[in-house]
């Protein structure tokens, strides 16, 4: 469940919370952690640990945590004083809730949560060393502003430092003012309406068509909140190469970690928006917009007619149309997760949640739960893979003990579909360890008195059931709208079990260390 925890941070903008036992339960805690280090969530985590005169002795159910979880936290503590324990925490939740948001860890032995002490907790924190940069330098901004005015295909390259900063209204209104054509991270989807024609989807590695060739030949960056990972950039050398990059991040050591920046600042988002807007020119730029109009016309999404099983377009499209576009999508990490990027049209911040630095499979589900507590006004569907999902399938009691009405959309095509993607399109089809069902087509017999398997596919239905909850297996498009219709409509948590084209998979797509120019289309529809 600490990835419900993240799954609440990401979907509120407020610090999640987090607890474990000592030991394996710490430890089970880690990959949360680093989830959410990766992604910059604001987490604080408690866990247990042996009494300080034990510590270091190897005694039961002992690690070091701390020692751990260094390099994946912001900061950790363990707490050898009682009197220090308010002001840990009064630390912990303001490290981690500002500036560059991430988790914080505070270990507290067994025998610290047996004492007492007079309760005091700060109104303020004092940590000399500590103090994040929210304001922009004039000079840098000014600087900026004339890049942007003397450009002519200028784009905003806004990540999850925007969705973070709250800098969405601002980025519409640069974007709208001097009509520059907007792109997001996986982790900066809603930062800018999808809706809108300035938008451009997510770039990268399954990123749109027009994103990857419009990042390509731009000649300036505007990188809000964004740090240049690689499956944004592709190949390094090949990345933008006619571009000059305005680079605005709160964390200094992002700036030109990864491709050399013009005009550095090391501001909050929103905070250098506002200042740098009034100096920004209204202009229009109809050839770049015509450009970009003629690569939104390279459509890279299956055609149905040509598929005899359901395709995930159909599903996330009927999904949207359903939801008017105001539900909170979570997914976990494969193709679903890309899916659920390409075809769902998200016009708000923190509607789209997912791992996207860490690729943490099974991250979808929990993240759902604890989405649902912090919004549960709002549907929340949990968008997973039939691989992603088993991951973490016994929270399925967690939903159902507490009556949490998560939505989960099961993408089955039964296998490991990125892995499988993979194996297909660079290993020639060798299938390894992809392969969900038993059968002898991809897995070997039975040694037992039977001479082949029969058919084994997971039925998710009749697990859902075991814990109370209910749900139905899709295998006609006919079938899809009423399907999603029942999950809409249910009142607890409901699963739909969607079992789709078996190798169906994600187009556009970059290898890796490929350019993004030299993005693999669908054979039926490369021009």
């Amino acid at each position: 469940m600490h990835h419900a925890a993240d799954g609440y941070a990401r979907s509120s903008g407020k610090t999640g919370v987090c607890i474990a036992t000592s030991g394996p339960g710490a430890a089970n805690m880690v990959t949360a952690l680093a989830t959410a280090n990766m992604d910059s969530v604001p987490l604080v985590a408690f866990t247990g640990q042996v009494p300080n005169n034990m510590i270091g002795t190897d005694g039961f159910q002992e690690a070091d945590i701390k020692g751990v979880t260094m390099p994946i936290t912001k900061n950790n503590y363990i707490v050898n004083d009682v009197k220090n324990l308010a002001r840990i925490i009064k630390e912990a939740f303001y490290i981690a809730s500002t500036g560059r948001p991430g988790p914080v860890l505070v270990d507290i032995p067994s025998n610290i949560l047996k004492e007492e002490a007079e309760f005091s907790y700060p109104t303020e924190v004092d940590l000399p060393g500590y103090n994040p940069t929210y304001k922009a330098n004039k000079l840098q901004l000014k600087r900026a502003a004339e890049l942007i005015n003397d450009s002519n295909q200028p784009i905003i390259y806004a990540g999850g430092g925007s969705i973070i900063s709250g800098a969405e209204k601002e980025i519409a209104e640069l974007a709208a003012k001097a009509e520059i054509p907007v792109t997001t991270t996986l982790n900066g989807i809603g930062a800018f309406d999808e809706n809108n024609y300035l938008s451009l989807g997510m770039l990268g590695m399954h990123g749109t068509t027009e994103a990857n060739l419009a990042i390509t030949n731009s000649d300036l960056i505007i990188a809000l909140g964004a740090r240049f990972d690689d499956r944004v950039t592709g190949k390094i050398e090949e990345f933008a190469v006619d571009a000059d990059v305005i680079h605005i991040d709160i964390d200094p050591a992002e700036i030109a970690k990864i491709i050399e920046t013009k005009v550095p600042i090391t501001a909050d988002v929103k905070t250098a928006l506002k200042e740098l807007i009034p100096q920004i020119k209204e202009v229009k730029r109809p050839a770049w917009i015509n450009e970009i109009n003629e690569w939104k016309k390279i459509d890279q999404k299956a055609d149905p007619e040509k598929s005899k099983k359901l395709l995930p377009s159909e599903i996330i499209e009927t999904l949207y149309d359903l939801t008017d576009g105001d539900a909170v999508i979570t997914a976990g990490v494969g193709q679903h997760q890309m899916w659920a990027a390409q075809y769902y049209k998200y016009s708000k911040p923190r509607t789209f949640i997912s791992s996207g630095g860490l690729g943490t499979m099974g991250y979808g589900f929990p993240a759902a739960i604890g989405a649902k507590i912090a919004n549960p006004e709002k549907e929340i569907f949990a968008l997973v893979g039939d691989g992603s999902f088993q991951m973490n399938i016994q929270e399925l009691a967690t939903a159902a003990k507490n009556h949490v009405a998560v939505k989960i959309i099961i993408f089955n095509n039964q296998y490991l579909g990125m892995v499988r993607q993979w194996q297909e399109l660079f290993y020639d089809k060798r299938y390894s360890a992809t392969c969900l069902r038993r059968q002898k087509d991809c897995s070997p017999k039975c040694s037992g008195p039977n001479s082949e398997c029969p058919e084994m596919i997971p039925d998710f239905i009749q697990v859902a059931k075991g814990y109370g909850i209910k749900g139905e297996t899709i295998t006609e498009r006919k079938d899809i709208k009423s399907a999603l219709q029942n999950a809409i409509k249910a009142k607890e948590s409901y699963i739909l079990n969607f079992m789709i084209e078996e190798e169906e998979n994600v187009f556009p797509m970059v290898s890796a260390g490929g350019s993004l120019k030299d993005m693999i289309l669908r054979k039926d529809k490369q021009k």
